[in-house]
C-alpha cells in the first residue's frame, strides 16, 4: 500500500508522529508536506493530497491540520476522493467499511498522539465492506459526476 500524508502548520507535528510510526511498520509513504510549523494555508495541502490520490498515484491519502475539518474540506473538493475526519477507532473503522473513505483526516488540537496512532492502524487495515455499501459509494460518485464542471 502507498500512503500520502501532508499537513498545514497547525497539523505539522502529529504528521511527523505519524510518520514515525509509518516508518515502524514499514509502510511506503510519501510527505507532501508543510515541511515546518511555519504558517501555510491548509487548502493547497487538501488540494495537493487529494490530486494524488483521486489520481491513483497514492492508495490511500492522510491529511492533517488543528482540527482536521478544513484540510479535509479541502480534500473532498477533488472528485473521487472521499476524505473522512475521525477522532475515534469506531469512525475510523467504519469510514473504510461501509464508505471506502480513501482520504484520513485528523486534527493535532483535537486528538493525542497515542490516540491518532490507533486510528491510523484501523484505518489503513480495514477494508471496504462492498455490498449495498457500493451502491451508496456510487451514488456519492453520481453526485460528483452531477456537479463537475
Amino acid at each position: 500500500m502507498k500512503v500520502v500524508i501532508a499537513s498545514d502548520h497547525g497539523g505539522f507535528r502529529l504528521k511527523q508522529e505519524i510518520i514515525k510510526h509509518l516508518e515502524s511498520k514499514n509502510i511506503q509513504y510519501e510527505d507532501y508536506g508543510t515541511y515546518s510549523d511555519e504558517s501555510v494555508d491548509y487548502p493547497d495541502f487538501g488540494e495537493k493530497l487529494g490530486e494524488a490520490v483521486a489520481s491513483g498515484k497514492f492508495d490511500r491519502g492522510i491529511v492533517i491540520c488543528g482540527t482536521g475539518i478544513g484540510i479535509s474540506i479541502s480534500a473532498n473538493k477533488i472528485p473521487g476522493v472521499r476524505a473522512a475526519l475521525c477522532h475515534d477507532c469506531f469512525s475510523a473503522k467504519a469510514s473504510r467499511e461501509h464508505n471506502n473513505a480513501n482520504v484520513l483526516a485528523l486534527g493535532e488540537r483535537v486528538i493525542g498522539v497515542e490516540l491518532a496512532k490507533m486510528i491510523v492502524d484501523i484505518w489503513l487495515e480495514t477494508e471496504f465492506l462492498g455490498g449495498r455499501h457500493e451502491r451508496r459509494v456510487g451514488k456519492i460518485g453520481a453526485i460528483e459526476e452531477k456537479y463537475r464542471r
